[in-house]
């Protein structure tokens, strides 16, 4: 299984994080599964919900956020297939808060952010069973 994004889209998810540095940035992919590959179509970047001392090391979506995404992807014709967002000056593999918030099915795009400028991204996606993250391969499209 690959997430499969347009080189345009993904560098919309490093401006985002670069734009957000030094604090974390988030938004939902929207998109359609496709033969088993997940295929994003549209990014909803969201401001950082979480409180003003966390946003370094944590974000939040609020579920006005999650609505507002879900109302998008119907209106477009998509689904929300996962979350994007940035780790400053950390790696990009997710952090055990990650995992005990994320959800099975979706994907996660982690991408580091160091001394403001976006490094790389990472695709990774929860197991059945919640006990860690897969990573999943990006495939860049033109």
């Amino acid at each position: 299984m690959a997430l499969k994004i347009a080189e345009e889209l993904l560098k919309q998810i490093h401006l985002h994080g670069e734009r957000a540095y030094p604090e974390e940035g988030a938004g939902l992919l929207l998109g359609a599964i496709e033969n088993g590959d997940k295929r994003v179509s549209q990014l909803i970047t969201f401001p950082n919900a979480r409180e003003p001392s966390a946003r370094r090391n944590r974000y939040l979506l609020t579920p006005q956020d999650y609505l507002r995404g879900e109302q998008e992807a119907a209106r477009l014709g998509l689904e929300v297939i996962g979350v994007f967002h940035s780790h400053p000056d950390h790696p990009n593999r997710p952090s055990e808060f990650d995992r005990e918030w994320a959800m099975p099915g979706w994907s996660y795009v982690i991408t580091s952010v160091q001394s403001g400028k976006a490094v790389e991204s990472r695709s990774w996606q929860l197991s059945e069973d919640r006990s860690q993250f897969l990573e999943e391969m990006i495939r860049t499209m033109e």
